[in-house]
Formats: structure tokens, sequence, C-alpha cells
């Protein structure tokens, strides 16, 4: 594999010199952080910039222009939640939630956001303890699709849409989803990994299901 680093990055992407500093700072604490809190596996810090920036960046072009509200589940490391914040830090009025449980990692999220001025807030909680709507929701490599959707739907409103980075795995678990879900999904290519897509979800509405005679 072809060595990729901040400027293929900036090649791809036709990101700013503002932009690319702040993803810069947010690799370098990555990479510190990494070694006493193992947030990514180590064997990918290599080539951080094509698995993880880049890989979290292809969603910010998909990202409507009057989004003002994204809910990153999961948020871990921040990716994509954190790389998102930075690519689009210059819409007045963003605010990405990342939403983390582990402590340890919100003060990395923490750290990232005051070091960069990314638009960003943090909350160490269950996507489930979270009361809020939201005009995009995100994830990546949080849990199977069925279950990421019932964690997304709270944050819903009619007009909302989901942008979840997976794997080859996507077919089934659309064929189990749709066991409980009604949505619309549009799955498009990857720009980071030949074996992944972006799936963008509209319309998620959950089964209704008959009552039971009495």
């Amino acid at each position: 594999m072809n060595e990729y680093g901040p400027s293929e990055f900036t090649f791809e992407t036709q990101v700013s010199r503002e932009t690319l500093a702040r993803l810069a700072t947010y690799v370098n604490l990555l990479t510190e952080w990494n070694e006493r809190l193992n947030l990514v596996a180590p064997s990918t810090i290599a080539d951080v910039w094509r698995r993880h920036i880049l890989d979290s960046a292809q969603i910010a072009p998909l990202i409507p222009p009057n989004a003002m509200s994204i809910v990153d589940l999961g948020s871990g490391a921040g990716f994509p939640g954190l790389v998102l914040a930075i690519m689009l830090a210059g819409r007045p009025g963003l605010t990405v939630h990342l939403v983390e449980s582990t402590q340890k990692k919100c003060r990395f999220l923490e750290a990232v956001v005051a070091a960069t001025g990314a638009p960003a807030q943090v909350h160490a909680c269950r996507a489930e303890d979270m009361r809020l709507k939201a005009d995009v929701v995100t994830a990546r490599a949080l849990a199977p699709l069925e279950r990421l959707l019932s964690l997304a739907h709270p944050f819903f409103r009619p007009d909302t849409i989901a942008l979840f980075l997976k794997g080859r795995s996507l077919n089934d678990e659309l064929t189990l989803a749709s066991k409980s879900w009604t949505l619309e999904s549009t799955p498009i290519p990857s720009r980071s990994d030949p074996s992944g897509v972006v799936l963008r979800v509209t319309g998620l509405t959950p089964w209704r299901r008959s009552p039971k005679p009495s």
C-alpha cells in the first residue's frame, strides 16, 4: 500500500491549511495518548491519515449545508465526529455532540477539542441517556446496524439523516434490520477502504406490530 499522509490527504480533500493544521494537532495527540490508552489499534497509527482521518472526513461532503447539530454515537477516539467538527469548523452555529461513555476517552476528546478549537461538545454518558434531536447522526464501528438504528432513532426528527461507516457485512445487517425498521438506505462506496461503505439512512421508523388479541 502506498504511503498516505497529510500531503495526500490535502490533495484528495482540498482542505485549507488551517484545517490541516488542526487535524495534524489531533493526530499528534492521538499518537501520544494512544501509548497509554489504546484508543485505536496500534497497528493503524502508521496509516492514521487514511485509516482514521480520511475514513472520517469522507462524510463531511455528505452533511447537508443547513445541518447545525450532529450527534456522533460511541465517539471513542473521535471518529468520525471529531474529524467532522474540525472539517466543518467554519460553519456558523454548528455543534458536533460527541457521545462517549468511557471517561478516559472523554478526557482525550476534551483535550483535542481544547487544542483545536473544534465546535464539539463531549457528553460523558451512554447514548440511551441523551435527550437531544439532531440533524445528522453518525457512528463508526459501534454496533451491528439493527442495534445502531435503535440507538440512533431517539435523535431523529422527520428530516434527520444518519451516516454510518460500515463494512462488508452490510447486506446481512440490512436484511436483519429490515425486520424491525423501515428505512431508506443508500450505500456510498468508501474512499478509504475498498470493502467499506458510508451508509446514508433516512425515513427511519420502527415497525408497528399489531397488538396481540386479548
